[in-house]
């Protein structure tokens, strides 16, 4: 007796990649809440950001972080009130604003990334690392593919 054939692979990518998206967010979510000191996905992303880049301008923290302007004003107003992170007037530009981690900033970024770190080997399981190198050759040619701000 044959065995039947396996079956065809999903290949609903946009569906796959955006039901992946809300998995793992969820995950992070509840992760962050409950082990990395309260934090949202959003403000680890800052803290994370911060810490090789302590002292940027709030508009190269967004850009970094793929956020709009506006959206990164209301992230920073909410870490700052938390004693996350704080605006600093650039030295050379009164009007601009530089963001600087807190011991608070620091220390949290620091439980984030212990917390989160058994993330990336959990997402790599069971794959090798010539197929996780595709996924991310994938991944990262989406944002070449569909730059920010292109809505055509």
């Amino acid at each position: 007796m044959s065995t039947p054939p396996a079956p065809a692979p999903d290949r609903r990518l946009v569906f796959l990649l955006a039901a992946g998206h809300r998995r793992v967010q969820r995950w992070i979510e509840a992760r962050l809440a409950t082990e990395g000191a309260g934090l949202t996905s959003a403000q680890s992303g800052v803290l994370f950001y911060l810490g090789s880049a302590d002292g940027a301008l709030i508009g190269e923290a967004a850009e970094a972080l793929d956020l709009a302007p506006s959206a990164m004003t209301g992230l920073v107003d909410r870490m700052t009130r938390a004693g996350l992170v704080e605006r600093r007037p650039d030295p050379r530009d009164g009007r601009a604003l530089r963001l600087h981690l807190t011991d608070h900033g620091r220390a949290a970024r620091a439980e984030a990334k212990a917390g989160l770190a058994h993330l990336n080997t959990q997402l790599t399981e069971g794959f090798t690392d010539d197929e996780i190198a595709v996924v991310a050759r994938w991944l990262a040619s989406l944002q070449v593919k569909f730059p920010k701000g292109d809505s055509v």
